[in-house]
Parts: C-alpha cells; sequence; structure tokens
C-alpha cells in the first residue's frame, strides 16, 4: 500500500471521528429534548420491550451459562495449584457480577437488537418512510428511537441479571459435580464474598451499555443510505461499534465504579 494513501487514510478518520461523536451528541441531546417535551409512546415501548427483552433472553442465558461453566472451570484448574480451589465460587460470582456478565450481555443484546435497530430504521430511511413522517409532523426520534431507548433501558439489567445468576448456577453445577466442591460450601462461600454493591455494578454497566447500542444502533439507522447495500452495511456497522464502545467505556466504567465501590468493601 501506497505510504501516503495509508497517510490520508488515518488523516480522514482522525477527522471524520469528532464530527461522528458530534453527531452522537446531537441525538442524544434530541432524545432528551423528547424526554422532557413530548408524551411516551406506551404500546411502541411494550413492542420493544418484547422484542429485545423476551427475544434476547435465549441467546443471554446460553451466553452466561457457557461462560460461567467454562470460567469456573478455568478457575479451578489453575487454583487448585495453590491449594485454593475451594475459592471457586466467589471468584466466579463477582467476575459474573462485575464484568462478564453485562459485557457478554452488552455484545449479545449488541447482535441482537442493535443490529436490528440499525436494520429497521435504515429501511424505513432508504425507503423515505422517515421522510414520510416528518412531513406529517411526526418526529422520527419521539417514533422510532425513544421507544427503543425505553424498551433497552427496561431490558438491560434484567438480562444482565439473568446472565449474571445463569452463569454462577452453570459454575456451581460445574464446580460440585466435576470437581467435587461440596455444594454447601460453594453456595455459602458465593453468598459471603457477593454484596449487594457487586450486583448494581453489573446492573449499573448494563444500564450505561444499552444507551451506548441504541444511541449507536439508531444513530447508524438514520443515516443508512445507498439501499439495501446501506442497510447491511449500517446493520454491520452497529453492531461493531456499539462493540467497541462497550469494550473503551467497560474499561473506564470498572475504575470509576471501583472508585466508589472497592472490591472487597462494599456492603461489609
Amino acid at each position: 500500500m501506497n505510504p501516503l494513501s495509508l497517510i490520508e487514510k488515518l488523516g480522514a478518520a482522525c477527522l471524520d471521528f469528532p464530527s461522528y461523536l458530534g453527531q452522537l451528541a446531537r441525538l442524544a441531546g434530541d432524545m432528551a429534548s423528547s424526554l422532557i417535551r413530548r408524551p411516551l409512546r406506551y404500546p411502541l415501548i411494550g413492542q420493544q420491550i418484547v422484542a429485545i427483552g423476551f427475544g434476547a433472553q435465549f441467546v443471554v442465558i446460553v451466553t452466561g451459562c457457557f461462560t460461567g461453566a467454562v470460567f469456573a472451570a478455568q478457575v479451578y484448574f489453575k487454583f487448585s495449584d495453590f491449594g485454593l480451589g475451594s475459592a471457586t465460587g466467589p471468584v466466579v460470582s463477582l467476575a459474573m457480577c462485575r464484568e462478564l456478565g453485562p459485557v457478554l450481555t452488552g455484545l449479545m443484546v449488541a447482535g441482537w437488537g442493535g443490529a436490528a435497530m440499525a436494520a429497521e430504521i435504515g429501511t424505513m430511511k432508504v425507503t423515505e418512510q422517515i421522510d414520510a413522517l416528518r412531513s406529517m409532523g411526526v418526529s422520527p426520534v419521539d417514533y422510532l428511537v425513544m421507544p427503543r431507548a425505553f424498551g433497552m433501558f427496561f431490558s438491560m439489567p434484567l438480562l444482565v441479571a439473568e446472565a449474571t445468576a445463569f452463569g454462577i448456577l452453570a459454575g456451581h453445577i460445574v464446580a460440585v459435580n466435576v470437581f467435587d466442591i461440596p455444594a454447601a460450601w460453594f453456595s455459602q462461600q458465593v453468598l459471603l464474598h457477593t454484596t449487594p454493591i457487586d450486583i448494581l455494578i453489573g446492573m449499573i454497566k448494563g444500564f450505561v451499555f444499552g444507551g451506548i447500542i441504541v444511541l449507536i444502533s439508531c444513530h447508524q439507522g438514520l443515516v443508512a443510505k445507498e439501499g439495501a447495500r446501506g442497510v447491511g452495511q449500517a446493520a454491520t456497522a452497529a453492531f461493531v461499534k456499539s462493540a467497541l464502545a462497550i469494550f473503551v467505556s467497560n474499561f473506564f466504567l470498572t475504575f470509576l465504579l471501583n472508585h466508589f465501590f472497592p472490591l472487597g468493601n462494599g456492603g461489609h
């Protein structure tokens, strides 16, 4: 590749990124304005809760189960070398509550719900249905974005809780039935070392990740172009950008939340 061409592409990306952030900020401002000035569309919100929350349950539960099971196995394999195999339960529980549960749920929902949002809104954009809404005096943000936002904000903490609970349960099954850790000991240690603060951290992360998914996915749909090809690109971009944003934001959230809720001190 021509070095000059590479420099041009890097420069274009650096210039486009602030513009993209500005577009997201504008959409977020429109959503805040809609929340204050417009009545809620409860039937549409209910439809989105079903589509996002109920629709993503299976993939979230399966992801949580196998993540918890594999993580429990890996923790036991290493900890048993130091005679600490009995500590598998608290490690799995804390990891699922604080990190694995919310992050993996966010990724699954981004692939399930986020891509669908971008595709649906993008299809309406390229077929000029959004222009028709504007001509009738209906704001696309009020009619399309806000119901999806409420559906996501309602569903994400519940999905995170499901993924976390099933992950811990799967870890319990593996630890007890495969590695012969006493069931009572596993349960006691999980309850002893997992506090409401650990659960709260997962819920906060899930709520933030839900907002990221809605914002990015709806924006990709609203700016889609070039017909069917553009809709496909919007759906792909919605998932990829949401996933990257989840990873980056999780890094900063982990440090921020641990500053206010230090590991091992919450609830004790």
